[in-house]
């Protein structure tokens, strides 16, 4: 297993082999998660939402029905495709070709108050963990929330999912931030950050 992040050819390759390759449209695993998942979202009205990894915008869908504005980011071209097509007609997405973290997309997310990070954490080396939460932290408003949800079984990735929701739940620890909120499930966990109140 190699500790380099994976690259953005990597995940074209699967998406052009396989337009979904990790059945995100139709598994009940999928369906659940999305459902933790979205209960797990601000009580409050979501001005800009800003989705990393959104692969063929099966949550960017569900996010844009219940947020003002969705940045919705993805590193694989055929994915995005994809995630226009199923997000078609609705107004309140814009997508961005990014490979993360250094093509974070700083003045798209800037003053963002909900971040998605689902299921991508574990693609990347330890240290693009800690500089993607770097630059997450950087672009939140002050009231953001941030969700991660991480994979906690066998992987060949460069993390596991929980090296990877760890070196991202520190590095926000030390800059303020608080995890309100740890859910596991048989296959996945959740974690959800926020900054205490000033």
């Amino acid at each position: 297993m190699s500790h380099d992040s994976w690259t953005s050819d990597i995940f074209e390759n699967l998406f052009r082999s396989r337009p979904d390759p990790w059945a995100l449209a139709d598994s009940p695993y999928e369906r659940d998660k999305l459902a933790h998942l979205l209960r797990n979202l601000p009580e409050r009205p979501v001005r800009l939402a800003l989705e990393l990894g959104c692969a063929i915008g099966v949550t960017t869908r569900n996010l844009a029905s219940r947020c003002d504005r969705v940045v919705a980011v993805d590193a694989a071209q055929s994915a995005l495709a994809a995630a226009r097509q199923r997000c078609a007609g609705l107004e309140n997405i814009v997508f961005r070709e990014a490979f993360l973290p250094g093509g974070f997309p700083v003045r798209d997310a800037e003053g963002c108050d909900l971040i998605v990070v689902s299921e991508i954490l574990y693609f990347l080396s330890e240290a693009d963990v800690a500089e993607l939460a770097s630059r997450v932290m950087a672009s939140a408003a002050q009231d953001a929330v941030i969700l991660l949800v991480n994979w906690t079984g066998e992987t060949d990735t460069p993390c596991t999912g929980d090296q990877a929701a760890t070196t991202f739940v520190t590095a926000c620890r030390a800059h303020g931030w608080r995890r309100d909120r740890a859910e596991r499930r048989a296959s996945y966990r959740l974690d959800r950050l926020v900054r205490p109140r000033t």
